[in-house]
């Protein structure tokens, strides 16, 4: 057994133990395309998977301005809401607190393992969704920043 499989194996019957289809069904397809020997596939789904499931993300939110379910009355009038405004504050905030993760992805490209740990800890154990690296490594960033501080 190649050293790759046998994490794909633990994170499939984790995701089959906690009935978790999305953790299961990436860790199936990930361990045929490693068993069918499509490296190509595997490579591209390394440098862009993430961007293509962000795509589809945006583009699920968007559809419903597309069939006219939402225009620009109702977004301007959801902005001059208490939901609204949180909602804008919290997408800065989420952009924001993401910043500091780049930097840490590029001094500590290790810390991709734990992240990805913790991402399916937290899918398993918590109900969560996967985040992306980018918002996961900016809440490292600043629970390293406030660790750093605690110690001196």
């Amino acid at each position: 057994m190649m050293d790759g499989n046998l994490p794909l194996l633990i994170i499939l019957a984790l995701g089959l133990l906690f009935q978790n289809d999305l953790i299961a069904a990436s860790a199936g397809i990930v361990l045929v395309l490693r068993a069918i020997e499509l490296e190509t596939v595997l490579n591209l789904l390394e440098r862009r998977a993430l961007q293509t499931g962000l795509i589809f993300l945006t583009i699920s939110v968007l559809t419903p301005f597309a069939r006219e379910r939402a225009g620009l009355t109702d977004l301007l009038h959801s902005i001059g809401t208490w939901p609204g405004l949180m909602a804008v504050l919290g997408g800065a905030l989420a952009a924001s607190i993401s910043a500091p993760g780049v930097k840490l992805l590029q001094s500590n490209p290790e810390v991709i393992v734990g992240l990805m740990a913790g991402t399916i800890l937290g899918i398993l154990l918590f109900n969560g969704i996967p985040v992306g690296p980018l918002a996961a490594s900016g809440i490292a960033a600043i629970l390293l920043y406030a660790l750093n501080l605690f110690r001196g």
